[in-house]
């Protein structure tokens, strides 16, 4: 989800430079509109060493929705839409065959670019021309009230993350690992409720593409991911050593220390932040593809099991960003806002059958004997919420 401490409109004062790592296979006519929204396609092929494809290189200021669809590409699986070190729009987990994904953010007049790792060709040029101009009326200021209600809950969401990341360091601390245990399954939602509005945070003096200073990756790297120039920080290194090794050594409590350093750090950068509708849309719909690529798989918590306590911290993010959207899409449109509510509700029902209050976090293990038996029934009922879900982001970014 975009961050921003200024406007949510993304222009020349914000944006000198937005950079698509890609190639650009189009005319520089500008893209075509939809319902007042400029359509960018993108697409990751294998083709001449990897690349990312727009059709076209150019769009009017105002909404913009980039759809990508990797049709060949297995070393390209991420695509962010960049600004001065701020990742304003991503998505992830872009694996060859799956359907397109895509997210809609608003852009002012100037040069921008698109970041695609282990692309051949790593940067294109992508123009917008004009001055985006916000919507307004009675169904705007409704969306905007959401938004300022959405922004008090990431900081209060991130303030409980911090406390409970102390709480976590003092057990390592003291020795105890039955209740580091504990206080690790405890201070996991935090994290996984706004994870989409946070990851794209990069300390001042990184470049985005440097995970030395991306929090993101300092936080919640899995061992799936590692940078080897940069080794393995955060919640999963804890995490190892709390549930595989059963262990707390001199390590553990130094990366413990520098788990609250660095959320005390982005604590401090979710301060005061600004939305655009657009923004809880698309951090709602990157939310459950975090359960469909690291939760329901198993990935995520690799030792410790606890994925359906991230399961669910991830669906009460993606439901609260939509909820704070709710009074506006139902003037927007009643029938797509009944629809996601009942399908939240649905979600919902079936993760109470998961639910036990002796477990960690509130949840049984996610075993792979679980997971065998019920990845297929949890991955079908986040599909079915995805779709309408996904259709909200152009929805509010139009709407007067």
């Amino acid at each position: 989800m975009l961050r921003s401490n200024t406007s949510r409109i993304w222009g020349p004062q914000t944006a000198l430079a937005l950079t698509l790592v890609c190639a650009t296979g189009a005319a520089a006519d500008p893209a075509p509109i939809t319902n007042g929204v400029s359509q960018i396609a993108v697409t990751l092929t294998g083709e001449n060493g990897g690349a990312c494809v727009l059709d076209h290189d150019s769009a009017k200021a105002g909404p913009v929705t980039f759809t990508v669809t990797n049709t060949s590409a297995p070393a390209i699986s991420e695509l962010e839409l960049q600004s001065d070190n701020r990742i304003l729009g991503e998505k992830e987990n872009l694996a060859p065959g799956l359907p397109a994904s895509k997210f809609t953010v608003t852009l002012d007049g100037g040069s921008y670019q698109i970041y695609c790792p282990n692309a051949a060709q790593d940067t294109v040029a992508f123009t917008v021309t004009g001055t985006a101009k916000r919507a307004s009326g009675s169904t705007a200021d409704l969306l905007k009230e959401g938004t300022q209600g959405y922004a008090k809950y990431v900081d209060g969401t991130v303030d409980a993350m911090l406390v409970a990341t102390k709480r976590l360091q003092a057990a390592i601390d003291a020795g105890d690992l039955e209740t580091a245990q504990a206080d690790y399954a405890k201070a996991r939602p935090f994290y996984e409720r706004i994870e989409s509005d946070v990851e794209g945070f990069v300390l001042p003096g990184f470049a985005p593409t440097d995970n030395a200073g991306n929090l993101d990756y300092l936080i919640d790297m899995r061992a799936s991911n590692l940078d080897p120039d940069i080794g393995w920080h955060g919640f999963h290194a804890i995490e190892r050593d709390l549930f595989q090794r059963q262990s707390i050594g001199s390590d553990t409590q130094k990366r413990a220390a520098e788990l609250t350093a660095n959320v005390t750090k982005l604590d401090a950068l979710a301060k005061g932040l600004h939305y655009a509708p657009e923004d809880l849309a698309n951090g709602a719909a990157g939310l459950l593809e975090e359960v469909q690529s690291g939760k329901i798989t198993g990935e995520e918590e690799a030792f410790s099991h606890i994925d359906l306590v991230d399961f669910a911290a991830n669906i009460e993010g993606a439901q609260q960003a939509f909820a704070f959207l709710e009074p506006g899409m139902m003037q927007i449109d009643p029938d797509l806002t009944r629809t996601i509510n009942a399908r939240f509700a649905t979600v919902e029902g079936m993760l109470k059958d998961y639910r036990d209050p002796k477990a960690l976090g509130g949840y049984v293990t996610y075993t792979p004997e679980r997971r065998k038996a019920d990845a297929r029934k949890l991955s079908q009922a986040i599909q079915s919420l995805q779709e309408p879900l996904a259709q909200i982001a152009e929805k509010v970014a139009t709407a007067g």
